[in-house]
C-alpha cells in the first residue's frame, strides 16, 4: 500500500503535487492509476461515456473550469464508475449526493457539493492536457491520491 508523503520522499522533484484543494468523498480515499483526462464545462455527457468503458488502473481527471454551478457526477455515476472498475475520478467542479457517493468503492476528489445537476449538450474533449491545482494532467501519466494529497508520475511508481 503506498503513501503520497512516501511516494513524495522517494521520488523528490520527480513528482507534480497538486494543491490541497480537493475534499475526499468517494468510498476510497487511497487510489492511483492511468490518467484519462477530460474537458468539461457543467456537462457530464463524456464522464458519463468514459464511465461506460473499461477502467482498470484508470482514473478520471476531469476539468470542469472550477465550476460552483453545477455536480458534475453523482451517486448513479460514481456507481457506473466503479461498476466498470475505475479506481477513481479527481473533479475540478462539484459533485451531488455526497452521502451516497461515500457508500461507492471508488475514490472521488472535488472541490464541493451542489444539488444542482449538469446540462446535457453533448460538450466535452477527452485525452487533452488539463491544468489546474498547480500541475498539469496528461492522460497517460500516472496519479497517485490518498489522505494526504495527490501526487502525478510521468510513469507508474508502484
Amino acid at each position: 500500500m503506498f503513501k503520497t508523503t512516501d511516494l513524495y520522499d522517494a521520488h523528490l522533484e520527480a513528482l507534480q503535487v497538486a494543491a490541497p484543494i480537493f475534499r475526499d468523498f468517494g468510498g476510497r480515499q487511497r487510489f492511483h492509476g492511468e490518467i484519462v483526462t477530460l474537458k468539461a464545462f457543467e456537462d457530464n455527457t463524456y464522464l458519463k461515456a468514459a464511465f461506460e468503458t473499461d477502467g482498470r488502473g484508470k482514473v478520471l481527471v476531469v476539468d470542469s473550469a472550477g465550476s460552483m454551478q453545477r455536480a458534475m457526477m453523482g451517486d448513479v455515476m460514481a456507481a457506473l464508475g466503479a461498476s466498470n472498475g475505475w479506481e477513481g475520478v479527481i473533479i475540478n467542479g462539484c459533485i451531488r449526493d455526497s452521502a451516497d457517493v461515500a457508500g461507492v468503492h471508488i475514490g472521488v476528489k472535488a472541490l464541493a457539493t451542489i444539488p444542482r445537476k449538469t446540462v446535457k449538450r453533448d460538450q466535452g474533449v477527452m485525452d487533452v492536457p488539463v491544468r489546474f491545482a498547480d500541475v498539469l494532467f496528461v492522460s497517460g501519466e500516472y496519479l497517485y491520491a490518498d489522505e494526504d494529497g495527490v501526487v502525478i508520475s510521468k510513469c507508474a511508481i508502484v
